[in-house]
């Protein structure tokens, strides 16, 4: 969903309502704790917790996997690639300075004897979220190895049944609870997208998601193209660079993306062209520049698409590849509210305070410490956003984080959330600038 119809309308419309969903309410019987399932023990389910504890709500965590961090518990793909949640490949390092990273009250400062660097490798970001989850004492209310199978509002008593089951056995056994709500925060970059190219199911030679991506190696000597202009798809692009035979990447900007330009003219086996535009049977590539390769693998780094398949919500949310919704504030589902409520959302840029703010908000108005919209006046909210968006003038990615900058901190007003610092937004904005510039160096300047 666009973010910078909300830096026009926040100020006036969202002003105009702040009396009543931004002020606490009188401490009376209306407060109250709630039991709350967290689905997912990532950067988003721990603060989720850490916020519900805050406000005297009972929490239970549910993690599919053995150790919690989502998609920074770097995973081996091995023979289980199926099953493979996180998308970490082994050399990645974080594409935003730390300032950027870290919670409110939790600084995401240098370790000595770990990584230092302030734009440090995957594993210093996992540890930093093990530090955060020891220091509010929050591993104590994570099941770990616990699935979650089925999540399905209880009527006529406007609860939810959770079930589960333990991810260590194979008995086919399920465990069901009752919670009064449901908070999901399970992010949104493990189903990979593909897109749909002629002759994609007849090309017999290697084909694989990033979502699987762990190290060059497999592709010594090959040529491979590399599908994506992202900063994922031009950074493995440039890593396979020093084992392949050649790198052909493909994106669809008719324009050679300003942080490759560089690159590109740098090494002489790395090639540029435009979208795929059909694959053969004998493996060659033909793309929509009318240029042609014989390649030995195809990497698609095209994306993730938005999967909750154990959200049983009867048609009162829509969940497609790009969009899920509607979503009052990328938050709360109207009809639904505030019993089943989404963490973490967003995906055209976020940093982790966002996901602080979203989850203060959540624990706040669960307890009747604030009070939301009627469910009629957040669908016309949300409608106009989305009549504004149809109407909205192209901006350079620059000017849409700024924008989206703006709109975290207004956000926040839902929840008396400090506003980022003018400092931490110029860090942000010079990084961004410096990754359009040149990928290669970016996280050194």
């Amino acid at each position: 969903m666009s973010f910078s119809f909300y830096t026009q309308r926040i100020k006036a419309r969202l002003l105009h309502h702040r009396s009543r969903r931004s002020m606490p309410m009188a401490f009376d019987s209306l407060q109250s704790s709630k039991h709350v399932c967290v689905v997912g023990a990532g950067p988003t389910g721990l603060v989720s917790a850490r916020e519900l504890l805050r406000e005297g709500h009972s929490v239970v965590v549910l993690e599919q996997n053995h150790d919690l961090g989502g998609q920074w518990l770097y995973q081996d793909v091995g023979a289980g690639a199926a099953t493979v949640h996180s998308s970490v490949y082994a050399s990645l390092r974080v594409n935003a300075p730390r300032a950027s990273m870290e919670f409110t009250d939790f600084m995401f400062s240098p370790v000595e004897g770990r990584d230092t660097r302030n734009f440090p490798g995957h594993r210093e970001f996992f540890l930093y979220l093990k530090d955060f989850a020891r220091c509010f004492g929050l591993t104590e209310f994570i099941r770990f190895n616990t699935e979650v199978v089925h999540v399905s509002m209880a009527t006529p008593i406007h609860k939810w049944i959770v079930r589960s089951r333990d991810r260590r056995t194979d008995d086919g056994e399920f465990v069901e609870e009752i919670f009064d709500a449901v908070v999901v925060a399970t992010g949104h970059y493990s189903l990979p997208r593909l897109p749909k190219i002629k002759g994609m199911e007849e090309w017999k030679r290697k084909q694989l998601h990033s979502h699987v991506y762990r190290v060059p190696d497999p592709f010594q000597d090959e040529v491979v193209v590399v599908v994506g202009g992202s900063i994922s798809g031009s950074e493995i692009a440039l890593e396979i660079l020093h084992v392949a035979k050649e790198v052909h990447l493909s994106t669809k900007n008719v324009e050679i993306p300003e942080k490759l330009v560089k690159p590109v003219s740098k090494y002489a086996h790395m090639h540029r062209h435009q979208e795929i535009e059909l694959l053969c049977e004998d493996g060659t590539v033909l793309f929509a520049d009318g240029s042609s390769v014989v390649a030995d693998a195809i990497l698609y780094c095209t994306g993730y698409s938005y999967s909750f398949p154990f959200l049983d919500i009867k048609g009162f949310i829509n969940v497609d590849e790009n969009k899920i919704g509607p979503l009052y504030e990328h938050t709360f589902p109207p009809s639904l509210a505030p019993s089943l409520s989404f963490v973490g959302i967003p995906n055209k840029f976020t940093i982790y305070r966002f996901f602080e703010s979203q989850a203060k908000w959540i624990a706040q108005v669960l307890s009747g410490k604030r009070k939301l919209l009627s469910a009629e006046e957040m669908m016309k909210a949300i409608e106009e956003v989305e009549h504004h968006q149809e109407l909205e003038e192209p901006k350079n990615f620059i000017q849409v984080v700024a924008e989206i900058l703006e709109y975290y901190d207004r956000y926040g007003d839902h929840c008396d959330f400090p506003y980022i610092e003018d400092w931490r937004k110029e860090i942000i904005l010079k990084c961004l600038e410096n990754c359009l510039n040149n990928i290669e160096t970016f996280r050194d300047l």
